[in-house]
């Protein structure tokens, strides 16, 4: 029987924040499906126009999610048991506006989409515009922190590295997002054209991840 050893590589990379993320979510609800969608198209509209104010196409403002569904609540029957009852038809609609990193814009761009009466949540996240090399530097990493303690761990045992047998990843996505938030409520609503942005500089993004490596000892 082969001897083995395994070890849990941990890899971590830093970038500095490139690109921008703004994520909406626009939510309709009515007792009637073909007005909760209509509502919800019309605010769509509304924001469409919004970004094109701020120097987008409506083209720039991507679909993630769509969804309908029927909405219930819980009231109380004339014998005082809770029971649920339909409460009408909930549209939901999940948006994304991507931009190169730029303070100013992204103000321009919040100040519209608040102005549009579009009534859209929104989350601002700051992030690379290829995150796929910060993927690869993880794993890159990763593989050198195994190799390296499976190294100590057999020239402390008196015994030497062998063939790797092989490596368990499961694929799952390396977040790559900076930690720092923007408060878009106080800083967008009453700017005037001319004043002076306020300095934002995101704090890097640092991502991690693991991979498990077994090898033989010789």
């Amino acid at each position: 029987m082969k001897r083995t050893i395994t070890v849990k590589g941990v890899g971590t990379a830093s970038a500095k924040p490139d690109f921008i993320v703004i994520s909406m979510n626009i939510v309709s609800k009515d007792p009637e499906y073909v007005k909760a969608v209509a509502n919800a198209n019309e605010r769509i509209a509304l924001l469409q126009n919004a970004i094109i104010k701020a120097g987008f196409v409506k083209e720039d403002l991507k679909t993630l999610s769509f969804n309908v569904r029927t909405a219930y609540k819980n009231e109380q029957n004339e014998r005082g048991m809770w029971v649920s009852v339909f409460d009408g038809y909930e549209c939901r609609y999940r948006l994304k506006l991507s931009m190169d990193m730029d303070a100013k814009r992204l103000a321009d761009t919040l100040t519209e989409i608040s102005d549009s009466k579009a009534d859209a949540e929104f989350n601002i996240e700051f992030t690379v515009k290829n995150p796929e090399e910060i993927g690869e530097a993880v794993l890159r990493s990763a593989t050198e922190n195994a190799k390296r303690k499976a190294k100590i761990l057999c020239e402390a045992s008196g015994e030497k590295l062998g063939e790797l047998i092989s490596i368990d990843y499961d694929w799952s996505d390396i977040h790559v997002a900076s930690a720092s938030v923007y408060s878009a409520g106080n800083m967008v609503r009453g700017i005037a054209e001319d004043a002076a942005m306020p300095e934002f500089e995101p704090e890097d993004i640092r991502s991690s991840d693991s991979v498990t490596f077994i090898w033989e000892i010789d």
